[in-house]
């Protein structure tokens, strides 16, 4: 006989907090720069009908350390960085961007009908990646495939993807660190979508509605970090939508400062004086 897989399990839920970045921008976060979301870092919601809450947008910063990737549920973002490029995402487009040893970049809201509603999350890059050169991508929401559960889909926008039939997908972004995946699971009222689920790391955050991870309710704006097993099973009695992250830990050091994710205080030490004396991004 066939062993029954092991349904994974909510080990922990973390609720989004408000908070402020860029230019006053409004959003809701959830971070832990210690290791317990290993190799992911942090999420940012920005999601308002009010444009005073994000107009102000993303000046000019730098990364160095990390990889982002944004992606735009409506609205949309205006990305232009130190290495040229320059292009806007809007509803269901992402970007990806690896700043390696460094990028200076800025991103600027825009609107549409219903505000802005995006996402930014933050991958942490292995030690030997962390001053590797910085690159970037956009993925248009054509590009991204779609698998179909019962009254539900999963967007792949990177990595790769299996339901419990068999059926499967790659995102179109390969290279996220820490072999990582993402995508955006939607389901309708009385939907279940059951997905297999091998990486150490895996993260369904939900955005709207609320979720049922076997049989435990996760509502809007919380995490649910997963336990170990070889399914994901998830269900909606109401619809629901939601961030599904999955990946490998690097199990190594972390050293945070704003936009500065090294291994060691003097890595952190080191950016910060090449930022001044600009060769930061030499």
């Amino acid at each position: 006989m066939t062993p029954t897989p092991i349904i994974r399990q909510v080990d922990r839920v973390i609720t989004s907090q408000p908070s402020q970045d860029g230019d006053g921008v409004n959003i809701r976060r959830i971070h832990d720069f210690g290791g317990g979301l290993d190799p992911f870092l942090m999420l940012d919601e920005l999601g308002s009908d009010r444009p005073d809450d994000y107009i102000g947008g993303f000046p000019p910063h730098p990364h160095r350390g990390i990889q982002t990737l944004t992606y735009v549920i409506h609205g949309g973002l205006t990305h232009e960085d130190h290495l040229g490029h320059s292009s806007t995402i809007r509803a269901g487009d992402a970007q990806w961007m690896h700043t390696g040893r460094g990028i200076i970049h800025s991103e600027m809201p825009l609107t549409d009908q219903q505000g802005l509603h995006a996402f930014q999350l933050w991958l942490n890059l292995a030690a030997r990646d962390k001053l590797s050169p910085a690159t970037y991508r956009d993925v248009r929401a054509a590009e991204m495939p779609t698998l179909i559960g019962r009254d539900a889909a999963l967007i792949a926008l990177g990595g790769h993807w299996q339901d419990a039939t068999g059926d499967s997908m790659e995102g179109p972004l390969e290279a996220l660190a820490g072999q990582g995946a993402v995508a955006h699971a939607r389901l309708a009222a009385g939907g279940e979508l059951t997905l297999t689920s091998p990486t150490t790391t895996l993260l369904v955050y939900v955005f709207k509605g609320s979720l049922e991870i076997a049989g435990t309710v996760v509502p809007q704006g919380r995490l649910a970090s997963l336990g170990s097993g070889e399914q994901l099973a998830l269900a909606s009695r109401e619809g629901a939508e939601a961030l599904l992250l999955a990946g490998e830990p690097h199990g190594e050091p972390i050293a945070h400062y704003g936009p500065f994710v090294m291994n060691a205080r003097a890595e952190l030490e080191q950016a910060l004086n090449d930022y001044r004396e600009g060769t930061f991004i030499g």
